[in-house]
């Protein structure tokens, strides 16, 4: 499936799942207006969604961190986090861009240098290569977390769907509080 179309498949799917639960769609970075760069994750936002891994886990290193969503294992080996989407480091957008490098830096500090417990969900890898994975540290999914503090927006590209329902009742939360690349708008 191209690009193209799976961005459309992943739109329908947010609108859709926008009518099941009366709110409004999860945009994608794509087609959001820029970020403020003074938005910050606010205080005390609600806590940390704790997710129930599967069974099938693989433990893994993080040697580095590659951006917002994206991270190499020690081996050489890139996880794309599943169901995320974070502001891209090359955006023509300056306010774009700083959100991308507040995203990578947040993301380092969650999991760079750190054993991580990754799931698969239904795809292996995406049209790059990436294991496309849900990511766990310490009994935190760090997907959700990244969505939950607003340096991710809910992403879906089906079938990939396990989480769907999480990340944008995530999002969602994150916009209402003015989280992240939420705040300041």
């Amino acid at each position: 499936m191209g690009a193209a179309a799976k961005w459309v498949a992943a739109g329908l799917v947010a609108l859709l799942l926008a009518g099941c639960s009366g709110s409004q769609a999860s945009p994608s970075a794509k087609s959001t207006p820029a970020p403020t760069a003074k938005g910050t994750p606010s205080a005390g936002p609600a806590p940390s969604p704790v997710a129930t891994p599967g069974a099938n886990l693989k433990e893994a290193r993080v040697s580095r961190t590659i951006d917002g969503d994206t991270v190499e294992l020690e081996g050489g080996q890139r996880v794309r986090y599943i169901g995320v989407d974070t502001p891209e480091m090359n955006d023509s957008r300056p306010a774009v861009r700083a959100w991308a490098e507040k995203a990578k830096e947040k993301n380092r500090e969650l999991v760079e240098g750190k054993k991580v417990l990754l799931e698969r969900d239904v795809s292996e890898t995406d049209r790059y290569g990436r294991l496309l994975r849900y990511v766990y540290l310490d009994g935190i999914m760090v997907n959700a977390e990244l969505v939950r503090l607003g340096y991710a927006y809910a992403t879906t590209f089906p079938p990939d769907v396990k989480q769907q329902e999480l990340f944008a009742r995530l999002e969602r939360d994150a916009r209402a509080a003015g989280r992240g690349l939420w705040g300041d708008r």
